[in-house]
């Protein structure tokens, strides 16, 4: 036992086998509101769980030799650890785990705003503490998530949250979405995220975020925005395309989520299947799960 409280790896015996399954988000409002003197930028944003997975399977390595591999979708590599090998090393230099090996398979597009890569990171996190039962609290696994990346923390209690400063301070958000649907289309162009910041003007905006929630959900088209949208759509038509095609089939709420490049409609009634039929690209139909 640590002095603050929590086990070392060598207290207990590791569970045989642990997965789990990272869900996406979406982003309900976006506001970049000024860049900041460390490079990074304060934003304001919903962030919303939605039931779009991957899967993650953690395990103690066999004979000391840490692993990761993955299936599904195909992981671009940069030349550096993947983010759940970073947050498998974050835990072993903190806490003293043995090594371990992790499967990932892949499902929620890359590079289109959904936080894939941010909730498997932080989801490491939570499978390593319960792996190894290290009893970590919640606040403290924020913490090291924010190491990781802007949106990790939020993934660590992974409800309806609202973000500001980098994306590292959440608040609870009340929300209630029930009984609508949301549809997610992956147009299959990938958007850099530091490129779209380069391409953003800061700005503050004239209604606060949270004012613009509180807003009936059929007027949010007209005070909730994501101000990626402007230099993106720019650069890729196609994106403000589909969000108008949500609109005409009846969306309440349109928007892209992050910085793209997934697009997405809140619906009360199911479009038809003509609608679905108009996107050559994946597409795929979630139910909202909050409420």
């Amino acid at each position: 036992m640590r002095s603050d409280g929590t086990k070392t790896a060598h207290d207990p015996q590791p569970c045989p086998l642990m997965i789990t399954f990272p869900n996406a988000k979406i982003n309900l409002g976006l506001n970049i509101l000024e860049r900041r003197p460390d490079g990074f930028h304060n934003i304001e944003s919903l962030l919303l769980p939605i039931t779009l997975y991957d899967i993650l399977e953690v395990i103690q390595a066999k004979n000391g030799q840490p692993s990761f591999t993955s299936s599904g979708l195909e992981i671009p590599s940069n030349g550096k650890p993947n983010l759940c090998q970073q947050a498998a090393l974050l835990m072993k230099k903190k806490y003293g785990i043995p090594d371990v090996s992790i499967h990932l398979h892949k499902n929620i597009p890359m590079g289109a705003g959904l936080g894939g890569g941010s909730a498997d990171a932080a989801f490491t996190l939570k499978l390593i503490n319960q792996l190894f039962s290290l009893q970590i609290s919640s606040n403290a696994l924020k913490k090291l998530a924010e190491k990781l990346g802007s949106d990790c923390p939020f993934f660590i209690e992974n409800k309806p949250i609202l973000v500001s400063g980098r994306g590292e301070q959440l608040e609870s958000f009340s929300i209630d979405l029930s009984g609508l649907s949301l549809f997610v289309v992956n147009p299959h162009i990938h958007v850099s995220t530091a490129k779209a910041y380069a391409g953003v003007k800061p700005v503050i905006p004239e209604i606060p975020l949270r004012e613009a929630l509180n807003q009936p959900l059929e007027n949010w088209k007209y005070f909730l925005k994501n101000d990626f949208e402007v230099s993106i759509f720019k650069k890729h038509p196609i994106l403000d395309q589909i969000k108008q095609e949500f609109y005409l089939a009846g969306a309440l709420y349109a928007s892209m989520s992050g910085s793209g490049s997934a697009m997405f409609g809140i619906f009360k009634e199911t479009p038809s299947k003509n609608f679905l039929k108009s996107f050559p690209m994946a597409n795929a139909r979630i139910e909202l799960n909050v409420g």
